[in-house]
């Protein structure tokens, strides 16, 4: 299956968005990060996007009609606001019970596997860690489930797969930018 034009500018949209949530701007902008580091991310970044592209095809991703010209300055406006609202549903689920209940495990069980780790440093990236990863998968994911015709074939064996690629690529990615933020 061929991608539309508008999945096609969804997945430009998304590839200039994830710097937006993980970085707040675009990572061509990110100051004092090694270049080494940068095309890292980029090489994940792109690869993850392989896999985006795979699960459009997938689920046939049927967004709304664009009818007007996208440029590279509408592909930013567009990808800051789908980047904000990413962030501002991934802030109300990591204010849930249960995704505060989740980050105490992982904070308890890396502590227990680390008894010198500082303490505070690991909390906040495991919270930082996690924020990242459900913004990525609120702005990836769950908007693609949303404009898709046939999300159910995420479940098949195939769908399994390339989610499961999907997940070892957004966790390399969110490595990789915390690396970077951290630098």
């Amino acid at each position: 299956m061929t991608l539309t034009k508008e999945s096609k500018i969804r997945v430009l949209e998304n590839f200039y968005a994830t710097d937006y949530i993980l970085f707040n701007e675009s990572v061509k902008n990110v100051a004092g990060c090694c270049p080494v580091l940068i095309e890292d991310y980029l090489s994940i970044k792109g690869a993850l996007m392989s896999v985006v592209v795979e699960m459009f095809n997938l689920t046939s991703h049927k967004p709304y009609v664009i009818t007007e010209h996208v440029d590279s300055k509408k592909l930013i406006v567009m990808a800051k606001e789908s980047a904000s609202a990413a962030k501002a549903n991934s802030k109300n689920i990591l204010e849930s019970v249960k995704a505060k209940q989740d980050i105490k495990t992982e904070i308890r069980e890396s502590i227990e596997a680390d008894k010198k780790s500082n303490v505070e440093e690991v909390i906040n990236n495991k919270i930082q860690e996690k924020s990242f990863k459900l913004g990525l998968d609120n702005l990836l994911i769950a908007r693609m489930i949303s404009e898709s015709d046939d999300y159910q074939k995420l479940n098949t064996w195939s769908g399994k797969i390339i989610e499961d690629a999907y997940k070892i690529l957004r966790d390399s990615l969110v490595e990789s930018a915390m690396t970077i933020n951290a630098s």
